[in-house]
Protein backbone atom coordinates (compact mmCIF):
# COMPACT_ATOMS: atom_id res chain seq x y z
CA UNK A 1 0.00 0.00 0.00
CA UNK A 2 1.41 3.39 -1.05
CA UNK A 3 2.19 5.88 2.47
CA UNK A 4 0.92 9.37 1.26
CA UNK A 5 3.60 10.74 3.85
CA UNK A 6 3.45 11.96 7.15
CA UNK A 7 3.21 15.85 6.65
CA UNK A 8 0.82 17.67 8.30
CA UNK A 9 -0.12 19.52 4.95
CA UNK A 10 -3.21 19.16 3.51
CA UNK A 11 -3.95 18.25 -0.32
CA UNK A 12 -5.92 20.47 -2.39
CA UNK A 13 -8.03 18.41 -4.99
CA UNK A 14 -5.85 19.50 -7.98
CA UNK A 15 -2.37 18.42 -6.07
CA UNK A 16 -4.91 15.22 -4.92
CA UNK A 17 -6.06 14.67 -8.71
CA UNK A 18 -3.07 14.55 -9.95
CA UNK A 19 -1.54 12.05 -6.97
CA UNK A 20 -4.41 9.67 -7.58
CA UNK A 21 -4.03 10.16 -11.84
CA UNK A 22 -7.23 10.71 -12.02
CA UNK A 23 -9.55 14.17 -12.95
CA UNK A 24 -10.35 16.96 -10.82
CA UNK A 25 -13.85 16.54 -11.00
CA UNK A 26 -13.44 12.46 -9.99
CA UNK A 27 -12.28 13.94 -7.39
CA UNK A 28 -15.10 16.34 -6.56
CA UNK A 29 -17.25 13.99 -7.18
CA UNK A 30 -16.19 11.62 -4.63
CA UNK A 31 -16.16 14.00 -2.28
CA UNK A 32 -19.17 14.95 -2.67
CA UNK A 33 -20.35 11.26 -2.34
CA UNK A 34 -18.56 11.15 0.86
CA UNK A 35 -16.65 8.51 -0.42
CA UNK A 36 -13.51 10.79 0.49
CA UNK A 37 -13.97 13.16 2.89
CA UNK A 38 -13.05 16.41 2.53
CA UNK A 39 -12.55 19.62 4.82
CA UNK A 40 -13.95 23.16 3.54
CA UNK A 41 -11.96 26.21 3.76
CA UNK A 42 -12.25 30.06 3.07
CA UNK A 43 -15.18 31.61 1.96
CA UNK A 44 -15.26 30.06 -1.66
CA UNK A 45 -15.40 26.47 0.18
CA UNK A 46 -12.37 24.79 -1.60
CA UNK A 47 -11.49 21.44 -0.07
CA UNK A 48 -8.35 20.16 1.40
CA UNK A 49 -7.92 16.51 1.91
CA UNK A 50 -5.54 15.38 5.04
CA UNK A 51 -3.05 12.72 4.11
CA UNK A 52 -4.63 10.62 7.19
CA UNK A 53 -8.21 10.24 5.17
CA UNK A 54 -6.24 9.86 1.98
CA UNK A 55 -4.03 6.97 3.19
CA UNK A 56 -7.20 5.65 4.57
CA UNK A 57 -9.50 5.84 1.18
CA UNK A 58 -6.61 3.99 -0.75
CA UNK A 59 -6.51 0.78 1.72
CA UNK A 60 -10.25 0.34 1.48
CA UNK A 61 -10.61 1.32 -2.53
CA UNK A 62 -7.20 -0.72 -4.10
CA UNK A 63 -8.51 0.10 -7.62
CA UNK A 64 -7.41 4.09 -6.70
CA UNK A 65 -4.45 2.76 -5.30
CA UNK A 66 -3.33 1.38 -8.39
CA UNK A 67 -4.07 4.24 -10.38
CA UNK A 68 -1.15 6.09 -7.70
CA UNK A 69 1.00 3.90 -8.34
CA UNK A 70 1.77 4.76 -11.87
Amino acid sequence: MQDIGKSKKMLTASELARLLNVHINTVRRWSNRGILKAYRVGPRGDRRFSRENINDFLAENPAAEQKADR
